[in-house]
């Protein structure tokens, strides 16, 4: 049975089918239903009108507001209407419009109003999103690419009145300035690059707002900051840059193109162009710090300008991370003998932060600098301080000369509002034929030195040994002055000795005492002026010999003079007590013995007597023993001759 049945209802069902539709149509044609599917719109069009007094479109319409033949602005929304006929009205079912998420909707309107003249875009009037075009016509929409935007989301469009184009949302990366130019709006004004600044459109958003507070088509002066914006791209066009950074170290100076005439701040002494405040035309007085800065770069420029000290280099091999001297060289000069020479210099300059703007304003930029002031003013300096000197003596004044020059680019900087902190000469190069001369001369100088070093060392030498020759005979010295005092204390002995001596002749014989006294002095004054004479004599060499010499000579003499005055007095006291015969007696007799004369022969030998043979025997014999006689004789007179000390053999001073 349940075969059966479901048998039953698959042969019925195309019938049931069948049944609907011809109940639809019949529906549609009895009483003019028409049913409007949830997604969907109903766009109606008009057929014909056959009586009333709005049967045709005015000219210049396509959409009717009034009942006329054609597109009706109005549109049937989701749901079931009557009475729309099917020889009367046609109704084309259409998807709703969908602008999804970062997208926006750019809308084009068939029909309305005419854009005045100059105008590219149509004002927004109200029409709820332009899903009410009946609304939009009756408030004057205008006809064509209009200012408002579809955000997204779904809206019941009707497509006969409007196109929708389905367009990216701008979006504006970081780090990234967008710089807006506007495509609709008043002109220009006379002298300037840029619109002028207009407040309250949101970032662009609201164009219409913009155009309502008198925006100017064309670049403007705001730009738009990282970010997504719902922005009509028929009415704005976005070029992204970089924002500008101005680095640690420097300051940026800004020039802005666009703004009213401000008043010149720097007064009457500054004549290289005007420095304003912020938001006038020309440079700002203020410099921006280091950080980062979302400027157009098309309606003003940022000028960076270092505030460390900021080393150039006139070197060919040498360039500096800022670049400002990749355009400067090693300089070339000639000096006055002719010869040509390159020679590097480094100049480091500092600028304030609050002397930037001026010279900013009278430069134009730092390559500006270095290429107008710097770079004449510091070869040109060289190069007439080359003039004046040769090669040489330019190598030999350098330090004066570097000094020279610091002072006078500092005094040139000033004028300019740069501070010149250093100047340095580097590498001189001079010619090769009068670098090998003075090379040549260098190891002339240096050998010169170092003969003079080896002359003072041999100098040093010489000294060292004169001293060692010098304590080595200080040592003589000391010698011989220990001796002088040993003779000087053996002399003095010698004349106590004497003077006991003579004291005890002097008793015995008054004259004799008296003689030897005198002997005595004189042996102890010759004894002690020897000895001072062997001193002298072994310091001083030949002179203290000579002198010694005649010293001695003088004392012999003195001697000679004191025996004979003592013997002289002594012979005249012996006369007076002897007489002159006996005196002259005992003399002869005391001389005679003094000097061992034999006046009688101490043994007689007689060869006579006996035979002759016998008799010269006994003279031989004779003969002999005279000789031992008189051996002995000597013998004995050796040993009873008293010893003389050897200091009292001769005289010394």
């Amino acid at each position: 049975m349940d075969f059966l049945a479901f048998g039953g209802i698959l042969i019925w069902l195309p019938v049931i089918l069948i049944a609907l539709v011809l109940y639809k149509w019949v529906l549609r044609f009895l009483f003019g239903m028409v049913i409007v599917p949830q997604d969907r719109i109903g766009l109606v069009t008009k057929k014909y009108v056959l009586v009333g007094p709005n049967r045709e479109l005015p000219d210049g319409r396509i959409i009717a507001t009034k009942g006329e033949a054609g597109y009706q602005a109005q549109t049937l929304a989701p749901g079931l209407y009557w009475w729309m006929f099917p020889w009367q009205y046609g109704v084309d079912m259409e998807p709703f419009t969908v602008i999804p998420e970062g997208k926006i909707g750019l809308v084009l309107a068939n029909d309305g109003a005419e854009l005045p003249t100059g105008n590219i875009l149509a004002r927004k009037v109200p029409c709820d999103n332009f899903q009410n075009t009946e609304q939009f016509l009756a408030s004057g929409g205008q006809k064509g690419r209009q200012t408002g935007v579809l955000t997204p989301g779904t809206y019941r469009i009707n497509t006969y009145a409007f196109a929708v184009t389905v367009a990216p949302m701008t979006d504006i990366k970081e780090n990234m300035v967008g710089i807006i130019t506007t495509l609709d709006g008043a002109p220009l004004m006379p002298g300037q690059i840029a619109g002028k600044q207009v407040e309250g459109h949101n970032n662009f958003q609201d164009i219409d707002t913009f155009l309502q507070h008198g925006g100017n088509r064309g670049l403007q002066p705001q730009v738009v900051l990282a970010g997504s914006y719902y922005i009509n791209q028929w009415a704005v066009q976005i070029e992204q840059i970089p924002m500008t950074q101005v680095p640690i170290g420097h300051v940026g100076v800004v020039i802005s193109y666009i703004g009213e005439e401000g008043e010149d701040l720097t007064g009457d002494t500054f004549k290289h162009g005007n420095i304003v405040q912020k938001g006038f035309r020309g440079v700002w007085m203020e410099p921006l710090g280091p950080g980062k800065y979302p400027v157009n770069t098309y309606t003003m420029k940022v000028e960076e300008v270092p505030t460390t000290n900021l080393v150039l280099n006139w070197a060919n091999a040498r360039s500096e991370a800022h670049a400002l001297d990749r355009n400067l060289s090693t300089i070339t000069v000639r000096s006055k003998d002719g010869f040509p020479f390159n020679l590097d210099v480094a100049q480091i300059i500092h600028i304030p932060a609050n002397e930037a703007p001026k010279v900013i304003a009278r430069f134009g930029s730092m390559t500006n600098l270095v290429s107008q002031v710097l770079e004449p003013t510091i070869g040109n300096y060289f190069r007439n301080s080359a003039q004046d000197s040769d090669v040489i003596s330019f190598l030999s004044t350098r330090k004066e000369r570097q000094e020279s020059a610091r002072e006078h680019i500092r005094r040139v900087l000033e004028i300019y509002n740069v501070n010149a902190v250093d100047t340095l000469i580097g590498d001189i190069v001079p010619p090769e034929a009068l670098m090998k001369t003075l090379t040549d001369r260098k190891v002339a100088q240096e050998e010169e030195k170092t003969y003079e070093t080896q002359r003072m060392a041999q100098e040093k030498r010489q000294g060292y040994e004169r001293e060692t020759a010098l304590a080595e005979m200080q040592r003589e010295i000391v010698k011989a002055q220990q001796s002088v005092e040993i003779a000087e204390r053996t002399a003095n002995a010698s004349v106590k000795k004497s003077e006991g001596e003579a004291r005890s002749m002097k008793l015995q014989v008054g004259a004799e005492a008296e003689a030897t006294k005198l002997r005595a002095e004189a042996e102890a004054e010759a004894t002690r002026r020897r000895a001072a004479a062997e001193a002298e004599s072994t310091k001083l060499n030949a002179d203290a010999e000579a002198e010694r010499i005649a010293k001695t000579g003088t004392a012999e003499a003195e001697k000679i003079l004191a025996i004979g005055r003592s013997t002289a007095e002594a012979y005249e006291l012996q006369v007076k007590a002897m007489g002159e015969e006996n005196f002259t007696r005992f003399k002869i007799t005391e001389e005679i013995a003094r000097g061992h004369i034999r006046i009688i022969p101490d043994v007689v030998i007689n060869g006579s007597g006996g035979s002759s043979t016998d008799g010269s025997l006994s003279g031989l014999l004779g003969m002999k023993l005279l000789e031992l006689t008189e051996t002995r004789q000597q013998t004995a007179d050796i040993r009873r001759v008293p010893i003389v000390p050897a200091s009292e053999k001769e005289p010394k001073e």
